[in-house]
């Protein structure tokens, strides 16, 4: 399995319990004031970087979590922040990852690492519940 396909089958599963998780990348390009096209060779004139994504580190998935205040807390729906790193096979997360998915999890986000789309949608249960985020690492 691919990471993309991976991608793809934990946003329809979590999608299927309520949550929207959208794909979020993050990499470096070069952006200029003019460009000349020579074949498959572009040259930028006044190039600069131009660093997309959320942060570094940032979750290959990110976005929310409906959850159900209960009636003692207000009694209505909020959205809990919701990030979930994808991994395949024995990949590891890397220290930003780490760093990342750890301030989400102690702001009361749920944060997970997810091989698989039924792991993802355990994260996303565990940590639908309104007073407790699922806790990195689980």
């Amino acid at each position: 399995m691919t990471e993309q396909s991976l991608r793809k089958r934990v946003q329809v599963a979590v999608s299927a319990i309520g949550a929207r998780l959208f794909r979020n990348n993050t990499g470096t390009a070069w952006a200029g004031d003019r460009v000349l096209r020579v074949g498959t060779n572009v040259t930028l004139y006044n190039a600069r970087p131009f660093h997309g994504g959320l942060v570094k580190g940032g979750s290959d998935l990110i976005g929310w979590t409906p959850v159900r205040i209960t009636a003692e807390d207000v009694g209505r729906d909020v959205a809990v922040f919701t990030a979930i790193e994808l991994k395949i096979g024995r990949l590891k997360t890397t220290p930003d990852q780490d760093r990342f998915l750890q301030a989400v999890a102690a702001a009361g986000g749920i944060a997970a690492v997810a091989r698989s789309p039924e792991e993802a949608v355990r994260a996303v249960e565990a940590g639908g519940g309104g007073r407790t985020s699922a806790r990195y690492p689980p």
